[in-house]
């Protein structure tokens, strides 16, 4: 059975990819999925990403993961060798503006492309490329009308994320100065 890219997740401080296997009030449950199949929780100071919400930086907007896997999985069955950590920072850009032809070179990392491809190597034999879209699509409505209609929830005060400020530099801009 193939996985989707919504089951696969990374977790902060763990390598490699994990399978979400259950839910639980502080976190989830995953396990890895490299050949020890090793289960853990997570808690609530680990920062978990589904595969299915990762988009990445493009002169045109954000481009998601699946569209950049599959666009990946197509280069390296095509024979194209795969760059490794050990690849210079030119066959890194190189390799990459093969598959993403206008990324964002000073907000995507050389480190996020390796990383990338790593997470490829992992899941290569796990997720079925050719219907990597229309597969995730069909799951999400299956799932939604398995569940019936969706009814709008009130957000407790205890489970409402807090908002972050953007601000740069850390300066609080004030509009009580008066000109002297």
């Amino acid at each position: 059975m193939a996985l989707y890219l919504s089951e696969i997740v990374s977790v902060s401080g763990k390598p490699g990819l994990h399978k979400m296997v259950g839910n639980r009030s502080t976190g989830l449950i995953v396990e890895s999925l490299d050949a020890a199949k090793k289960r853990f929780p997570t808690n609530l100071t680990q920062k978990v990403s589904f595969l299915s919400d990762i988009s990445m930086y493009t002169y045109d907007g954000d481009e998601k993961l699946d569209e950049i896997l599959k666009k990946l999985h197509a280069v390296a069955e095509g024979g194209e060798k795969l760059i490794t950590k050990k690849s210079s920072g030119e066959e890194i850009q190189a390799f990459f503006r093969k598959i993403v032809k206008n990324f964002d070179e000073e907000q995507v990392y050389n480190s996020d492309i390796v990383k990338l491809v790593s997470w490829y190597l992992i899941i290569k034999d796990m997720v079925d490329f050719d219907n990597l879209l229309e597969s995730e699509e069909e799951a999400d409505k299956g799932a939604k009308k398995a569940s019936g209609p969706a009814k709008a929830k009130k957000p407790s005060a205890k489970s409402a994320p807090k908002a972050q400020s953007r601000a740069k530099g850390g300066v609080k801009k004030s509009g009580n100065l008066k000109a002297g």
